[in-house]
């Protein structure tokens, strides 16, 4: 009797509409519990047939490819049916009999999108999407190239994140009042361009098209063989209940249980698939609270002082905070910076203030040491030293970091509008601090029960990079300790506009 064959279909809803749509990017976000990742690994199979196809599935750390129930378990158990499968788990890879591949591999770092320059990949899959930065999307879209005869496409999922730069993507598909998904535009195909750092959207290619004659002009110059429509990419966003993913239903009941029992605020993100809604969790600081700190102009003027976050040339910028009280009036950066450079302007800065040297604190975790030849007043912060004032904290670092949380959440802190408004690297500096809120996160106490921040590697994951605006803000509370335990270097009256 010849084995039984089994048979492999999406269920209706949410998997059969991310799997039938002709978008070139497809975003499947919706809560937890659609089917969205099985979704995902389905759309792999699709041109397994044709020799030379290749996909690539990413997480944002291999460890989330690894785990038990993870994407290789569970492709393990989808691709194994395949006749002619065969996996490698070394390296995480899929080959069929025709000769194409699939492969599970992870972008922890922003560094790691060089790891497939020159890469030709058919279909690129992200799953969980708002882990992953803006710049590393865009970037594996200059890689989603094929030669198979598969016209090239990408497929996401992902689960709603209020903070992330997708929401901002596929706000036209969302309320933006409610949070909720608008039903009669889900499916629906738009068409844009990315211009610099902002999106050029349009109903049709050609009206894409017809805003942006400053891109397509100088192409058009350069190579008039070149169809232009085919640089306009089309977008759709499908979201999905877990009410549709009968299978679940049938093999965990549990699950559903398990959202139901969540607070109101997870329920309404998982379970609902709300936008808008923020789980602060491990959060040190409250959204709200940072948002409000744009607006406070109340706060009282104190303190004039320096915070600098020292980098050299890197993917880390070199600012310079300049504060009164905790009021930040000016901010300073550069992108590519020598130790000459960084000298003049910290000098520069605090002579166009009059701030004395002794008011300058910078960061003396790295290559920040050397100010001190050169500064010879300015404080170094160590933030791995030993917390101050015996309190209960692993370090100074987050200490610190505590303590601006408490003081952000309770309105003491205040970033007028010229400096929210500023753009760096693309981004308003609003922007900039709202996305490192995020990473600034409570560590598991230690054996001694004492409070810290987590580690900046895992800062570092959550938004692909280091938080070098959060940092510039953290270090002016370290002047609430200093001016206290080195009386040989007072803080001078005039600092706090005193005579």
């Amino acid at each position: 009797m010849p084995d039984e064959i089994q048979r492999i279909e999406p269920q209706e809803g949410f998997q059969s509409q991310f799997l039938s749509s002709p978008a070139d990017i497809v975003i499947g976000g919706s809560g937890a519990g659609v089917g969205k990742t099985y979704a995902l690994l389905m759309e792999c199979l699709r041109n397994i047939h044709v020799k030379k196809f290749s996909a690539v599935v990413f997480r944002r750390t291999y460890p989330q490819v690894q785990s038990p129930g993870g994407l290789w378990d569970t492709s393990m158990g989808l691709f194994s049916n395949i006749e002619g499968s065969s996996p490698s788990e070394s390296n995480y890879k899929w080959k069929f009999s025709s000769g194409a591949k699939v492969k599970f591999s992870h972008l922890e770092y922003e560094k790691n999108i060089l790891d497939w320059q020159g890469s030709q990949i058919s279909l690129i899959c992200f799953d969980e999407l708002t882990h992953f930065t803006e710049k590393m999307f865009f970037y594996l879209l200059s890689r989603n190239r094929s030669t198979c005869g598969v016209k090239p496409y990408v497929r996401a999922t992902c689960n709603p994140d209020p903070d992330s730069w997708v929401a901002k993507f596929i706000e036209w598909w969302i309320d933006q009042e409610s949070g909720f998904p608008i039903r009669e535009r889900e499916g629906k195909i738009r068409y844009f361009i990315k211009d610099v750092d902002s999106y050029v959207w349009g109903d049709t290619k050609q009206e894409v098209l017809a805003k942006v004659p400053h891109l397509i002009k100088p192409i058009m110059e350069a190579d008039p063989t070149i169809n232009v429509l085919d640089l306009i990419k089309s977008v759709t966003f499908i979201t999905g209940s877990i009410y549709q993913n009968v299978e679940l239903m049938k093999k965990d009941p549990g699950y559903l249980a398990n959202l139901l029992s969540q607070d109101e605020a997870t329920r309404s993100q998982l379970l609902d698939g709300n936008w808008k809604i923020r789980i602060e969790g491990s959060d040190l600081i409250n959204y709200v609270k940072m948002k409000d700190a744009f607006g406070n102009s109340f706060v009282s003027r104190g303190l004039k002082c320096i915070t600098s976050d020292i980098a050299f040339e890197g993917s880390d910028l070199f600012l310079v905070g300049v504060w009164d009280g905790r009021r930040l009036i000016d901010l300073f950066h550069m992108e590519k910076s020598k130790g000459d450079d960084v000298i003049n302007l910290l000098r520069k800065v605090a002579k166009d203030y009059g701030i004395p040297q002794s008011h300058i604190v910078y960061d003396d975790d790295g290559i920040g040491a050397f100010i001190t030849g050169f500064i010879k007043n300015a404080r170094s912060f160590n933030g791995g030293t030993k917390a101050r004032k015996g309190q209960n904290y692993t370090n100074l670092k987050s200490q610190c970091y505590f303590k601006l949380a408490e003081r952000i959440n309770n309105d003491e802190y205040y970033i007028s509008p010229e400096i929210a408004k500023k753009v760096i690297k693309g981004k308003t500096v609003e922007q900039h601090i709202m996305e490192e809120r995020r990473a600034i996160k409570k560590h598991k106490p230690d054996n001694d029960g004492k409070l810290s921040v987590i580690p900046k590697e895992q800062m570092k994951n959550i938004i692909g990079h280091s938080p070098d605006f959060m940092d510039t803000l953290m270090m002016r509370e370290y002047f609430e300790f200093i001016t206290l335990e080195n009386p040989s270097v007072p803080i001078s009256k005039s600092a706090y506009g005193l005579h």
